[in-house]
């Protein structure tokens, strides 16, 4: 039996063996979508919800106004346009360095576990030379030898012990080259991925040059329309009104979706309390069901003992023939419990939570502010500035002969970063008109800053920001005549100088 064990432990490491040096590489795989692929699709699904809320939003905040063209409309779907392109291109540079760092750290992984396979395979081949060597003769004379039984058994467990090392090594060997075939899988996605990204690049690239030709163009036809409506008292004001409704309708908005933040918190912070109790009642159950049994088993010896020893007085007494005195008794056996005390605990069965009727809709919480309340507060004065630049305009001062501004104007080369002055969420980045480019960040507490003009917008709807991120690039979107940024502080609507919170 030893032997034909044996046989087949041989046999087995063979084919092993055989499995190992004889594989190869697996057949080119068809095109597939990629792991970016896939996540794009379904951020884009996430995202389509509050986009196509905020855009009836901002619809409804252009019915307040009259049907008069504005110059710069016509300039709105080159400068959506060459904004989404800058913002692709930079998340594309982004995507671009993280997946060549993947490849790297995937190709040194690569050439780790080829080390480790080049040495397992040598650890076998070696094995494999030794056993077709050393054959089984030396074990069967080993079991027949008559040696002591002590010696055969020793030696027969370190048999064991190689044996049971082989196997782990095998095991092993096994688990490298599965970890190598998913190292591939990995690289290969990581290579696609860039290739894909590549590909973005070159039409993203080709759009952003387009429609700056574009617009270029329309500019030059448009300089002096929007020269005459630039000075239009009317159109400031009208300005005034769209941001203060788009305010007042994000606000709105924004406090909906804290509402409804908070009661999904709730109900998870519910929910996993319940869980907490039934698994606490479970555990209670199971201890009392457990002591139960205990007892019920000491009853149960209880009565044996009984038993035994009615059965005992019935006998008569035993004699000592040498003596004729009485023996004493044996003592009563104790009845052996058939289940051992020390029986494992039985795992307690967590009931979970009844299953409602319907599954409550995951509420839309993408606007929910990012920062706790009060922590914008305490910021006051210590803000820096949202862009390098040359302070124009300030806050209170009069435009002319129309009126005053409600933040203030920096001017800027095209195309300068423009930071977020805090953390928050951003709640609004599309083209709006009289301010461009537009990009409002929601810091909690109905504090929002508002970033007009700007050539790009860097960050999406939903997104959440820290101090200091990019957010958007400097420009002249909307038909502004400067290159800049137009900043605004807002506290439940309300315009308030920023000049006391930033540090220009």
């Amino acid at each position: 039996m030893y032997r034909n064990s044996t046989q087949l432990a041989a046999g087995a490491l063979l084919c092993a063996l055989a499995a190992v040096f004889t594989c190869s590489a697996a057949a080119t795989p068809a095109p597939r979508q990629t792991e970016r692929s896939k996540q794009k699709v379904l951020a884009e699904k996430t995202r389509a919800g509050i986009q196509q809320k905020l855009a009836e939003l901002k619809r409804e905040v252009s019915k307040t106004e009259s049907e008069r063209e504005d110059a710069a409309d016509t300039l709105a779907e080159s400068e959506e346009a060459i904004s989404n392109a800058n913002r692709q291109l930079r998340e594309l540079a982004g995507e671009q360095s993280e997946t060549n760092a993947t490849v790297a750290e995937l190709a040194a992984a690569q050439q780790r576990l080829a080390d480790t396979i080049a040495s397992q395979k040598q650890q076998l081949a070696r094995l494999l030379r030794e056993q077709y060597v050393a054959g089984n003769e030396d074990r069967i004379k080993l079991l027949l030898s008559g040696d002591n039984p002590n010696r055969i058994n020793r030696d027969l467990q370190l048999m064991a012990y190689v044996s049971k090392a082989q196997a782990k090594l095998l095991g092993s060997l096994h688990g490298n080259l599965a970890a190598v075939a998913s190292n591939r899988d990995k690289a290969e996605n990581a290579r696609e991925e860039l290739n894909e990204i590549a590909q973005e690049e070159r039409e993203q690239k080709a759009v952003l040059e387009k429609e700056k030709a574009r617009r270029a163009a329309l500019l030059g036809t448009l300089s002096n329309r929007l020269a005459e409506q630039r000075k239009e008292i009317g159109g400031l004001e009208r300005d005034e009104q769209r941001m203060a409704g788009l305010v007042d309708k994000l606000s709105k908005l924004i406090k909906e979706q804290a509402e409804a933040a908070a009661a999904e918190q709730r109900r998870q912070e519910a929910l996993a309390a319940a869980r907490a109790r039934a698994a606490e009642q479970a555990r209670l159950l199971a201890e009392a069901k457990k002591a139960e049994r205990r007892a019920e088993r000491e009853r149960e010896r209880e009565r044996e003992r009984e038993r035994l020893a009615r059965e005992a007085a019935r006998k008569p007494p035993k004699l000592d023939p040498r003596t004729g005195a009485k023996v004493p008794p044996a003592p009563l056996p104790v009845p052996m419990d058939p289940i051992d005390d020390d029986e494992p605990p039985v795992a307690a069965q967590t009931p979970e939570p009844k299953p409602e009727a319907a599954p409550p809709r995951k509420p839309d919480i993408a606007l929910a502010p990012a920062m706790p309340e009060g922590a914008f507060a305490s910021l006051r004065g210590k803000l820096r500035a949202p862009v390098a630049g040359k302070l124009a305009a300030r806050f209170g001062a009069k435009r002319g002969s129309g009126p005053s501004w409600k933040g203030m104007f920096i001017k800027a080369a095209e195309g300068s970063e423009v930071r977020a002055v805090a953390g928050g969420r951003v709640v609004f980045a599309r083209w709006m008109r009289g301010f461009g480019n537009l990009i409002l960040v929601d810091h909690g507490s109905e504090y929002l800053s508002i970033y007009g003009n700007n050539q790009a917008l860097l960050k999406r709807e939903g997104d959440a920001v820290k101090g200091g991120d990019p957010i958007a690039s400097a420009g002249n979107t909307g038909g502004n005549e400067e290159s800049g940024l137009y900043f605004e502080i807002r506290h439940k609507g309300a315009a308030v100088d920023p000049a006391l919170w930033v540090n220009f």
